[in-house]
């Protein structure tokens, strides 16, 4: 009765979910949204190079590399942000430089290292979400 939905169809749903959750998300969602892309792709290239798909682990580390450099470190502003701006640039630095050997060695170790890294500083860029919109509704109350 129904035909198959063929991967193409679920991409482009996702394109579209991602797109529209782009386009009414705040600052701070936008940059939630970078880390988790990140981290999903690096996901996807240890998966693949389980698999052996050594096409499909290069094309995610890329896609992980771009979203740390043209998302989270371009974003930066380092004459404003001070010493934590440095150390998130810093940090950046290593995980494209973890990722590039990654790459380069099919080293899983690295990769693993480089997701729990970001899942930190994540972690930490949600909490910091959480306690200012807990301060602003004391301040109302």
């Amino acid at each position: 009765m129904f035909t198959p939905i063929s991967t193409r169809s679920v991409n482009a749903y996702r394109r579209q979910s991602v797109e529209s959750d782009v386009s009414v998300a705040n600052p701070h969602r936008l940059v939630e949204m970078l880390f988790e892309g990140a981290i999903v792709s690096i996901g996807a290239a240890r998966h693949a190079l389980e698999r052996g798909d050594i096409k499909a682990k290069c094309e995610s580390i890329i896609k992980a590399v771009r979203i740390i450099e043209e998302g989270l470190k371009s974003n930066l502003n380092l004459s404003e942000g001070g010493e934590l701006a440095a150390n998130l640039d810093k940090i950046y630095d290593y995980c494209v430089l973890q990722l590039t050997q990654a790459n380069v060695h099919n080293d899983v170790a690295a990769l693993e290292e480089v997701s729990k890294l970001l899942g930190v500083v994540s972690d930490g860029w949600k909490n910091m979400n959480t306690a200012t919109a807990n301060a602003q509704e004391m301040g109302h109350a």
